[in-house]
């Protein structure tokens, strides 16, 4: 068995997927370089086959139909021989010396006493074009170079959550929770920290800069003008959170913390949903956002009171035409103060 199983999902990734796979290969034959190429028009495939031939110990090419980046996960996460599982996507690398932390961290682990859930490390935003790349950094909510659990999670910053660049899981863990991330829909990276959640137990925060995430490629899916063309699958993904966790209720409710956790993060989510609604200016988008507040509040109205009352909530649903000028302003000033989009 490997150590660790790392899925790189690549639809169309000539240009930049070699960057990617050799940031990967240092780790030697304890990982598993899982390249699916995710039914590419162009050398993509090739590539894969290409890394196959010359690392048959560590690399494996899989070739499927067009399915979106959730199922590229899925097929990863299918044919996944590592301990652990991890996902890179192949726009994206890895700092050498932090991923030898990483997988010295994941060994000592490995056919341990311990049961580690969910390993936890910093990314990086490669923006391009920024003078700074800014870090995200887990130091002042999480414990540090120890085994914890969610009672002992401290407080996130708001616009501070652990993205998928920011997770390993168990790999059994998430086979044994059933994640399957739906096809064809952009933004699913949300479901993927999330579902898992009340499933994991035990967490390791590793303070370094693992993850680079490249940031300003055209027509990457966290553009902004590409979000507001696609506001159907973001508002797809943010009212599946919802359902889930609704439906999970009873059993996140006995984690108070980690259900804070989550129910900031849908926050978060729904607060996107909202601002690029309001940015699409349009009577029908607008009908959207209240539909979508109105599907929170039928389907759970303690939750819907904590997000609409909330100060996101609130911001998101001032009357008339100045209300929504103050919530773009106000989306505006957070854009500059975290760097997204």
């Amino acid at each position: 068995m490997k150590l660790l199983s790392i899925a790189i999902p690549s639809y169309n990734s000539e240009a930049y997927m070699k960057k990617c796979i050799e940031s990967l290969l240092p780790g030697g034959e304890d990982v598993e370089i899982i390249i699916v190429d995710d039914g590419s028009t162009d050398r993509t495939g090739a590539i894969a086959d290409e890394y196959e031939m010359m690392y048959p110990n560590i690399v494996r090419a899989i070739h499927q139909e067009n399915g979106g980046h959730g199922a590229a996960v899925n097929t990863g996460l299918e044919h996944a021989s590592g301990l652990y599982f991890k996902v890179v996507d192949s726009d994206d690398w890895v700092k050498e010396s932090a991923y030898r932390q990483i997988l010295q961290t994941l060994r000592e682990f490995a056919g341990g006493n311990t049961v580690l859930d969910m390993l936890i490390s910093n990314f990086v935003y490669e923006k391009e074009g920024a003078k700074k790349n800014r870090v995200m950094r887990y130091h002042h909510a999480l414990p540090k170079d120890k085994i914890f659990t969610w009672n002992e999670v401290r407080h996130f910053h708001k616009g501070q959550y652990i993205l998928m660049h920011s997770v390993i899981y168990r790999t059994k863990l998430l086979w044994e929770c059933g994640l399957k991330l739906p096809e064809h829909l952009f933004y699913v990276d949300n479901l993927f920290v999330f579902e898992p959640l009340p499933y994991v137990r035990t967490m390791y925060y590793l303070d370094v800069n693992f993850y680079r995430y490249y940031i300003g490629r055209e027509g990457q899916s966290v553009n902004e003008q590409v979000m507001l063309s696609r506001i159907d699958q973001q508002i797809r993904v943010n009212k599946m959170m919802l359902d889930y966790l609704v439906e999970k209720k009873a059993e996140v409710s006995r984690q108070r913390k980690m259900r804070t956790y989550m129910v900031n993060y849908l926050e978060i989510i729904t607060v996107i949903s909202s601002i690029l609604l309001i940015r699409s200016a349009t009577e029908e988008s607008l009908e959207k956002k209240k539909e979508l507040w109105k599907t929170i509040k039928q389907k759970d109205r303690l939750l819907y009171i904590r997000l609409r009352y909330g100060i996101l909530g609130n911001s998101m649903n001032l009357p008339g035409k100045g209300g929504r000028k103050i919530s773009v302003e106000g989306y505006k000033l957070c854009q500059r103060f975290f760097h997204f989009n």
